[in-house]
């Protein structure tokens, strides 16, 4: 078999394929096979009737047709791996010339035209300049963490005044459209401020005490009327504010290990500052990911953005939003997906330029990270997704995570006040803080050189 690639765009290549009559021959024999099977002929068991007798019922033309039907795929993926091509659509197919059906010779030639995988040139990304925010906790971070653990302990108690902002209220609402209702529901708990039910609804409870009612309108988010715009009225049932326990060494013993307020708060400072050099790497790592969509072209197949566009639209997808299809929409979902595309391409470059693999160990701590995302039980959730066959896509997700840490590892970081950022601990494989690099390798942990991405 031959084949030649023919380069169409950036991301689409035209693959021709010639397929001599010595490599079609085992399968033209077992399409005889397979006919055979399919018709009876007195005298002959099923299976057993001659090619002779195959070629008079159905033609030797019928048999080279399904010889050539069973064979395309196997030839198609033959080629594909010889030509070192990784596709992302599905093939299109033309045959261009077939044997004489009434001779022992000729061959197959076939055409097919594939959008693949670009081939991007990295640049030095070593020492990559990014500025973040500086990350100087105050008392203000300290007594926000306070208050919010206080929050967990406070108690609910009604009052009898307006609602105001981070009150807890009861209140039925009802939804109508043209005057007619279309939903409606009692008793609902709600916090003034939150901003999780519908659109307008904060504005209208604010200043209403219980037993008071407002009107408002609002597009519905949810349900066969999602999008639409109504009228709905609301009722406080109740108006009820958290109380918080006081602030002092009690407070401290029952909601810490520690005994005094003055070692809690401490505490809190140190949480506070490790937060804030999180958010400096998170922050980091997006803007050194964005530095490289910057520095690399990576042409988006159009295949790639339709395909998203079908999954995200379609009605009848369970996870479909053809409710919201709009023009706006879909240019969001086109930006988002040509961005990931071009992150997956960028990242897989450069772990294959770095090397990175990916240890047992590293899956299994991306696996229970993810479940406890999704609050699930993790070896369900590895069970799911080994069922499903997405443990390669877990694999190559891990492994881009490390390439990012990577590359952020050789950054060049800076606050806003030019103060250079340590992001060491942010992108330090798991286990380095107890081992060093010698033991690491011993304990088979990825060396300093190679950074896991399990903080990062």
């Amino acid at each position: 078999m031959k084949s030649a690639v023919e380069n169409l765009t950036a991301t689409r290549v035209k693959l021709n394929v010639e397929v001599p009559f010595e490599e079609l021959k085992p399968s033209i024999d077992a399409a005889y096979k397979t006919v055979a099977s399919q018709i009876q002929v007195p005298g002959f068991r099923k299976g057993k009737v001659p090619s002779k007798l195959v070629d008079q019922r159905v033609g030797r033309g019928y048999v080279l047709e399904t010889a050539i039907n069973d064979g395309l795929n196997g030839w198609y993926q033959a080629a594909v791996q010889e030509a070192g091509l990784r596709p992302l659509s599905r093939p299109e197919v033309e045959i261009t010339e077939v044997p004489d059906p009434s001779s022992t010779d000729g061959e197959l030639k076939f055409q097919v035209e594939i959008d693949v995988r670009p081939e991007v040139e990295l640049p030095d990304y070593a020492g990559i300049k990014v500025e973040v925010a500086a990350a100087e906790s105050s008392d203000a971070d300290v007594d926000k963490a306070l208050d919010e653990l206080r929050g967990r302990f406070g108690t609910l108690k009604p009052v009898d005044r307006p609602a105001a902002d981070g009150d807890f209220l009861t209140i039925d609402i009802t939804a109508t459209i043209d005057g007619a209702e279309i939903d409606s529901a009692t008793g609902l708990s709600y916090q003034v401020g939150a901003g999780t039910m519908l659109e307008g609804l904060d504005e209208a409870v604010t200043g209403l005490s219980a037993d008071e009612e407002a009107i408002f309108d609002t597009t519905l988010v949810g349900g066969e009327h999602a999008g639409e715009a109504a009228q709905v009225k609301a009722v406080v049932k109740t108006v009820k504010e958290r109380e918080l326990p006081e602030a002092n060494d009690d407070f401290a013993q029952l909601a810490s290990e520690f005994d005094t307020l003055a070692e809690l708060r401490e505490d809190l400072a140190k949480q506070a500052a490790e937060s804030k050099v999180v958010g400096q790497g998170v922050e980091a790592r997006d803007k050194v990911l964005d530095k490289l969509v910057e520095l690399i072209e990576v042409p988006v197949p159009d295949s790639v953005v339709e395909e998203q566009l079908e999954a995200h639209f379609n009605p009848e997808n369970a996870h479909g939003e053809g409710d919201h299809d709009t023009e706006e929409h879909r240019a969001e979902v086109k930006a988002n997906t040509a961005r990931a595309f071009q992150n997956e391409i960028i990242l897989d470059a450069i772990a294959d330029k770095e090397e990175v693999s990916v240890s047992q160990n590293e899956l299994i701590d991306y696996i229970v990270t993810t479940a406890s995302q999704y609050g699930m039980d993790p070896n369900q959730f590895a069970q799911i997704i080994d069922q499903s066959g997405q443990v390669p896509m877990m694999v190559s997700e891990v492994r881009r995570r490390k390439a990012l840490a990577v590359v952020l590892g050789q950054a060049e970081v800076v606050d806003s006040e030019g103060n250079k950022v340590d992001l060491s601990d942010f992108v330090r494989p798991a286990g380095e803080e107890t081992a060093d690099v010698e033991e690491a390798e011993e304990a088979a942990v990825v060396p300093s050189d190679d950074p896991a991405a399990v903080k990062f």
